[in-house]
């Protein structure tokens, strides 16, 4: 088959199944709208909430859909031309959005699109041996800062409005804190549809085997996470026995966490979307539309509490309404933990910003304030509130970049030196 015949094959069921997602959201809409119109006056608050979360979730799933029918098609007319998906930042956008959506499936059925937890330079594998990291990292420093993205992510969404902010869209904290600070930036790519626990298992491994192979010895390590990222980043300490006598040696040297908008106490859009799917299953018209809801991956589910152990999911209905066990991880002893959050109000202190958050997480989630004794051992001073930015502004914006940097230069042994003259990321 030609590669413009598999590209046309691949068009055509991405547009088969977002129309189909649009009919059953149709479908679903009809069912609701009878069922409020007998409810009466009292249901439309209960009508608005309602209509919000399932056109988001539809829109999502006909975006989810669509993707992976076109990167599926995208790979097969690489394979054709004898090129790779990531050569393509389109085709790691569209990798990155099918393994979010639906990885442990992907992983299942597909293993070849399914992606590993890997070190990334100029969207290549970067193999966690010395010669290779000698190659990649020239001018490696042994301070590193390691980046992890969020949910659907890739380690291109650091340059998230580099353009608009810097006019270069290759700026991003990364390189700035190589060049102010003299951290080498150490970006990774992980298949976010995965489990968290699970991801965190192989950050444990991949940074146990990248400091025993950088070319330099390793003093200190940041890690700095978008969004799940940074549950992950807390899921890799919690496993690796960050804080305890039987650590992995990595762990000794985290001098610094900072997150970005992670959800540490769960998202309320997947809550609602797990209700939602709830409710739909309990009637036969509409349980057809639970079953396909269901499908969302496993590293969405996680998000619903911010699970990070296996011990909460192993052996468990991830769709039951009943909540089962939370295992609370506390932040790794020894080191410094920072949290910047923003909020869509300009004033991130009003009640607005409580309620709006970032559109996808609220302060009290980001900051792991539950108001009881499990809550995260954030002091106040190291939590950044940020208001007029949405989510996504979190991965590359200057305000927060200069939060991030004066938290790490100002250290309890005194300020860090200004970076040397090193040759800058790849």
């Amino acid at each position: 088959m030609r590669t413009d015949e598999v590209t046309g094959v691949s068009q055509l069921a991405r547009a088969s199944l977002r129309g189909g997602t649009s009919r059953i959201h149709e479908l679903h809409q009809g069912i609701a709208d009878r069922a409020f119109r007998a409810v009466g006056p009292a249901g439309r608050p209960v009508q608005v909430v309602h209509d919000a979360i399932s056109g988001l979730t539809y829109s999502s799933v006909r975006v989810a859909l669509g993707v992976g029918a076109r990167a599926v098609g995208g790979a097969a007319a690489l394979r054709a031309s004898g090129r790779d998906l990531d050569t393509d930042r389109g085709g790691r956008v569209a990798l990155a959005i099918l393994n979010g959506a639906h990885g442990d499936l992907v992983a299942r059925e597909a293993p070849a699109l399914a992606l590993d937890m890997t070190v990334r330079v100029a969207g290549r594998a970067v193999p966690t041996e010395t010669s290779a990291l000698q190659q990649a990292f020239p001018g490696a420093s042994g301070r590193l800062a390691v980046f992890l993205h969020g949910l659907t992510e890739s380690e291109d969404s650091w340059g998230y409005g580099a353009e608009r902010h810097h006019g270069d869209r290759a700026v991003t904290y990364g390189s700035q804190l190589q060049r102010d600070l003299g951290l080498t930036p150490v970006y990774l790519r992980y298949n976010t549809g995965l489990h968290i626990s699970e991801n965190g298992r192989s950050l444990d491994a991949l940074l146990t085997a990248l400091v025993g192979a950088w070319p330099v010895p390793v003093q200190d390590v940041v890690l700095i996470g978008h969004s799940m990222g940074g549950l992950v980043a807390r899921s890799a300490l919690h496993q690796a026995g960050g804080g305890t006598a039987q650590a992995h040696g990595w762990t000794h040297l985290v001098r610094d966490t900072v997150t970005l908008g992670s959800p540490h106490l769960g998202a309320p859009l997947e809550r609602g979307v797990h209700r939602l799917t709830a409710q739909l299953a309990r009637l036969p018209e509409t349980r057809p539309l639970a079953r396909l809801l269901t499908l969302r991956s496993v590293g969405i589910k996680d998000l619903r509490r911010g699970t990070l152990v296996e011990a909460d999911w192993t052996g468990r209905d991830l769709d039951a309404l009943t909540p089962g066990e939370h295992t609370h991880v506390p932040l790794l002893d020894g080191a410094r933990h920072f949290v910047v959050l923003a909020t869509l109000s300009r004033n991130p202190e009003g009640r607005a910003a409580d309620l709006l958050g970032d559109l996808l997480v609220p302060p009290r989630s980001a900051s792991g304030d539950t108001g009881d004794d499990d809550r995260l051992a954030f002091p106040p001073d190291h939590v950044h509130r940020i208001g007029g930015l949405h989510h996504f502004d979190l991965l590359n914006h200057p305000l927060i970049y200069a939060r991030i940097r004066a938290w790490l230069q100002e250290r309890p042994e005194g300020p860090q030196p200004a970076a040397p003259d090193v040759p800058t990321e790849p």
